[in-house]
């Protein structure tokens, strides 16, 4: 275990050592290239702004509206009878929208029932299998410039889902159903 933390620690810096030799090797001006970087980074943040503004405002909307509330009321019976827990189906509808509001609810849920929990367990991998679909065609096709998303938002929400039903699965294969 000892090896395994001083590995962990030298990583990042015997990595960043490397690639400086190498690009030292290759006749790369390391240092303009890293300013350069440096500066284009910024700008990318600059221009995700508007965008990281506008899919929080949609958020917060979305949840303050009570829509969430509807829909997971639409959603309850069928996952019931599938012996689906229904406390998953809010982080289920939020988590491709936003990580932070889905990690919000995911830390509740594990609160409330339990690390070691069907839930508690079901919410982790599904938290880890699942991605912020919107959010990330939102802000980073926006920030270079893509208008035409639909087939990427297709992918991506057949994706989440396939990422809660593999989820389900496999923690109900290896821990049991509720």
């Amino acid at each position: 275990m000892e090896l395994l933390s001083l590995i962990s620690l030298a990583f990042i810096p015997v990595l960043i050592g490397f690639i400086l030799l190498y690009g030292t090797y290759k006749q790369v001006p390391t240092y303009e290239s890293f300013v350069e970087g440096g500066k284009e980074g910024i700008k990318i943040a600059f221009s995700i702004i508007p965008y990281l503004v506008g899919m929080l405002v949609a958020i917060s909307v979305f949840r303050a509206s009570g829509a969430l509330e509807v829909l997971t009321k639409w959603i309850r019976p069928a996952m019931t009878h599938l012996g689906i827990p229904a406390e998953i189906i809010p982080l289920a509808l939020i988590r491709p929208i936003s990580g932070t509001a889905a990690l919000g609810m995911t830390s509740d849920l594990i609160a409330v029932h339990g690390p070691d929990s069907f839930i508690g367990r079901l919410v982790s991998v599904l938290q880890g299998s699942t991605d912020t679909t919107f959010y990330v065609l939102t802000v980073y096709f926006g920030a270079v410039g893509i208008k035409k998303m639909g087939d990427a938002l297709k992918v991506g929400l057949l994706a989440d889902i396939f990422g809660i039903v593999v989820s389900i699965a496999v923690v109900a294969f290896m821990f049991g159903a509720k």
